[in-house]
């Protein structure tokens, strides 16, 4: 594993001979086996219990890739053949959990790291966890975007009887049968979750708080994701989203129409900017249409059996569903950094 204890009388205190790398997802298990490829040992450290803890902690069962898996395979290793072209969550868990034995990469697990500071006089990063010292002259992190789950603060949402729940601890429609469910944001998650609900004959409600691109996740037979990535190739971004725009259009219709309405800025634009993706329908649209899932504006307040909304709405609602998303946590504990520390952030 590339590590060894610095002190003999020491045994809380491990040095590393390559990179600490943070995180056992798909970005920290291609990065040592990236490096194990050209002869560098590293260690993981990852502070839950398994590998790619997000897939298999915080999704929800109907989970799949929402781009085809040439675009989401590790390098040194692809998909096995007999694979769908979307794979579902234990599908790509599977996978990964492969990658990891054919690597021969064993990750640290239940190592929490509390604190990464630079000791510019050793030239040493030192990576505290919950028990142990880590010292390397090397650091990547690859926690990615969605280490912690965002909770927004909404008024009232204390006095609500119901349940209040993070898309992070969501699993299946199935707990919130023949409910009626305010589904709080509408990306990709807030769009699934509410398809999802409607299969067990929920009444979602999606709050859209703020502009959304939809498009297609496929266009003539090819994945959306993929036509875009060969065209910016070729042609100018403003062109490309132009073009995604005007065929989702034909596609999907004018998504202003029930309440989704679209950013100025094309979505490959938006992404560059501001990092928001935009939604790849997988079937949600259709049920917007029908009116199964209800859209609704920003939420005003929540009342003790239900919510008002900005537009002058009130509904009463038996379980909230936080749409909302997750973010980074590397702020918390990575003190330093600067030009001299030898830092890389794998995503």
């Amino acid at each position: 594993m590339g590590s060894s204890k610095l002190h003999q009388n020491d045994a809380n205190c491990v040095w590393v001979d390559g990179p600490i790398i943070v995180g056992a997802g798909p970005s920290g298990l291609a990065t040592s086996a990236c490096l194990t490829q050209q002869g560098v040992p590293s260690l993981i450290l990852e502070k839950s219990d398994c590998l790619a803890s997000l897939w298999q902690l915080r999704t929800y069962d109907r989970l799949k890739l929402h781009l085809p898996k040439q675009f989401c395979e590790l390098p040194l290793l692809g998909f096995p053949h007999n694979f769908p072209k979307y794979p579902n969550k234990h599908q790509f868990i599977s996978y990964l959990e492969s990658y990891a034995g054919h690597f021969s990469i064993q990750p640290r697990f239940n190592q929490a790291v509390q604190n990464a500071d630079y000791d510019h006089i050793l030239g040493f990063w030192r990576v505290k966890t919950q028990d142990s010292e880590y010292i390397s002259r090397w650091l990547i992190v690859a926690t990615g975007e969605h280490a912690e789950p965002v909770i927004p603060d909404i008024p009232g949402i204390n006095k609500f009887n119901g349940s209040v729940v993070h898309t992070s601890s969501y699993k299946s429609g199935s707990e919130f049968k023949n409910q009626r469910v305010l589904v709080i944001g509408c990306g990709n998650s807030g769009m699934e979750v509410s398809l999802d609900l409607c299969r067990y004959n929920a009444i979602p409600h999606m709050v859209v708080r703020n502009t959304v691109h939809v498009l297609p996740r496929e266009m003539f037979g090819f994945s959306t994701f993929g036509i875009a990535m060969a065209l910016i190739k070729w042609f100018p971004l403003w062109l490309v989203d132009k073009f995604l725009l005007l065929v989702a259009n034909f596609i999907l219709g004018n998504t202003d129409q029930v309440g989704l309405r679209r950013p100025k800025a094309g979505p490959i634009e938006l992404k560059n900017v501001t990092g928001k993706t935009p939604v790849l329908d997988v079937g949600a649209l259709s049920q917007i249409k029908s009116g199964e899932i209800k859209v609704m504006e920003g939420v005003k307040e929540i009342t003790g059996n239900g919510a008002k909304f900005m537009d002058g709405q009130e509904k009463e609602i038996d379980s909230i569903i936080l749409a909302t998303g997750y973010k980074s946590n590397v702020p918390t504990w990575l003190k330093v950094i600067t030009m001299s520390c030898c830092i890389l952030f794998s995503f």
